[in-house]
C-alpha cells in the first residue's frame, strides 16, 4: 500500500492530520502544492498529485525562481489527496509536530511519461500555481551525502518567462503567507489547539473557533485605488506626515534581560525610511536626505505594497556571499551605480492608513507591519 509508511508513523487519535486513503486514479487536473512545514527545522513540503497519492518530498530552503539555484529535496513517504486541504497543527511529540501552512497550491502536467520520469530520476513538469509558475524538474541526486533519512533529489527551475535571477527569485520571502489564510505560520500557531480547517470557509472557521477574528489580517478596498488595503484596527487617527525621522538607539551599558524587549539583528547598512502616500513613494536618509532616485529600485517594490499611505522605517544593505550585511560591499555598490541588488530590510511601520502608529507596543506595529 502507498501510504502504509504514512499511516504507521501517525497517531490517528491524537493528530488532527487527515488518514485518507489511496484514490482510485489521477484527477483529471493532477494536484499540486506546498506546505510551509515549522517542525523541528523549518522546511517546505513539495507534493505532487501521482498514482491516487501525493508524491512528496521536503525542501529545507523552499523552492527558488532562479535557475541556477539548485534546492535539496528529500524525497519522503507518500500522503494522502486528502493531505492538500491540511492547515493547522500536528501536536507535539507527534510526528512532524508543529505547525502546517498551505504556502501555495494549484496543478501540474508531466513533460513526457512521469512514471518513465520517476524511474529515471529526472522528472520535469509544468506548474500552474498561486506562487510557482513554468517548468521545473526534480532530479535524483547519487548516494546521501547530505545525511539524515530520505532520498535526495534536486529542486530546480527551468529557464522560462517565470524565472528570475538574484534576490527577485526569493520568492518564500517575498511571499511568506498562506494562500488560504493569508494567516503567517505565527498567525496559525497562536490558534492553540484549535485547529483550522482549510476546506471551511474563513467565516466558518471563525464561527467555529478555529482563530480569533483580530488576529486575521483585516481586508478592505480604496475606493480611490481599487487596491486591496490592510484595516487599522489600532493606533491615533492623524493626518499623514510630511517628514519623519526614524526612532533612533539609546546607549546604555548592559543590555535588558526582561520580557518587555524584543532583540533585533543589527544590520550593517544605511538607515531609511520610506513614505507610500497614493502610489508616490519617497525614501529619505535619518539625516533627511531624499534618496528616493538613486534607490529607483526600492522604491518601486515599496510602491507595490498593499496600502495607501504609510511610513516605513529600515537599513539599506548589500548582502555578501555568507548572506551577512556587508557595509564595504554597501560602499562599493554606491560609487559604482549599482543600486538594483541592495536590499531594503524593514522593521518597523509608524505609519498606516490614517493612522499613526509610534505610541503602539512595538509588537502590534510588526504584526501590522507582516
Amino acid at each position: 500500500m502507498a501510504l502504509a509508511r504514512y499511516h504507521a508513523k501517525r497517531n490517528f487519535k491524537v493528530t488532527p492530520e487527515p488518514r485518507g486513503r489511496v484514490a482510485a486514479k489521477d484527477t483529471q487536473s493532477r494536484a499540486y502544492l506546498i506546505q510551509k512545514h515549522a517542525a523541528s527545522h523549518l522546511h517546505y513540503d513539495f507534493r505532487l498529485e501521482l498514482n491516487g497519492v501525493l508524491l512528496s518530498w521536503a525542501v529545507p530552503r523552499g523552492p527558488s525562481l532562479d535557475p541556477a539555484d539548485k534546492r535539496l529535496a528529500m524525497h519522503v513517504e507518500d500522503h494522502p489527496l486528502d493531505y492538500g486541504k491540511f492547515e493547522g497543527i500536528i501536536p507535539k511529540g507527534q510526528y512532524g509536530g508543529g505547525t502546517v501552512m498551505l504556502w501555495d497550491h494549484g496543478t501540474w502536467n508531466p513533460v513526457g511519461d512521469p512514471q518513465e520520469g520517476i524511474k529515471r530520476g529526472h522528472l520535469k513538469f509544468d506548474l500552474s500555481g498561486e506562487k510557482l509558475k513554468g517548468q521545473w524538474a526534480l532530479i535524483k541526486t547519487r548516494g546521501n551525502k547530505f545525511g539524515g533519512k530520505g532520498e535526495p533529489w534536486l529542486l530546480i527551475k527551468d529557464t522560462d518567462r517565470y524565472a528570475k535571477r538574484g534576490i527577485d527569485a526569493r520568492i518564500v520571502e517575498d511571499r511568506p503567507n498562506s494562500v488560504l489564510s493569508d494567516r503567517t505560520v505565527a498567525q496559525i500557531a497562536a490558534a492553540g489547539e484549535h485547529e483550522w480547517h482549510s476546506n471551511r470557509s474563513v467565516k466558518a472557521n471563525v464561527k467555529a473557533g478555529a482563530v480569533e477574528p483580530s488576529k486575521l489580517p483585516g481586508k478592505k478596498k480604496s475606493s480611490k485605488t481599487g487596491r486591496s488595503q490592510t484595516q487599522v484596527t489600532a493606533g491615533k487617527r492623524a493626518s499623514m506626515p510630511a517628514v519623519l525621522a526614524p526612532l533612533l538607539a539609546t546607549l546604555v551599558k548592559t543590555a535588558p534581560v526582561s520580557d518587555d524587549w524584543l532583540h533585533e539583528v543589527k544590520f550593517d547598512g544605511y538607515r531609511m525610511v520610506s513614505r507610500l502616500y497614493k502610489g508616490k513613494v519617497g525614501i529619505f536618509s535619518r539625516g533627511g536626505n531624499d534618496w528616493t532616485e538613486r534607490l529607483s529600485a526600492i522604491a518601486a517594490e515599496v510602491k507595490k505594497l498593499k496600502a495607501q499611505s504609510a511610513w516605513l522605517d529600515g537599513e539599506v544593505c548589500a548582502i555578501n556571499t555568507d548572506g551577512w550585511s556587508d557595509f564595504q560591499a554597501l560602499q562599493n555598490a554606491l560609487s559604482e551605480g549599482e543600486m538594483a541588488n541592495l536590499v531594503y530590510f524593514v522593521f518597523d511601520l509608524v505609519y498606516l492608513n490614517g493612522f499613526d502608529l509610534r505610541k503602539e507596543p512595538l509588537e502590534r506595529r510588526k504584526r501590522l507591519l507582516q
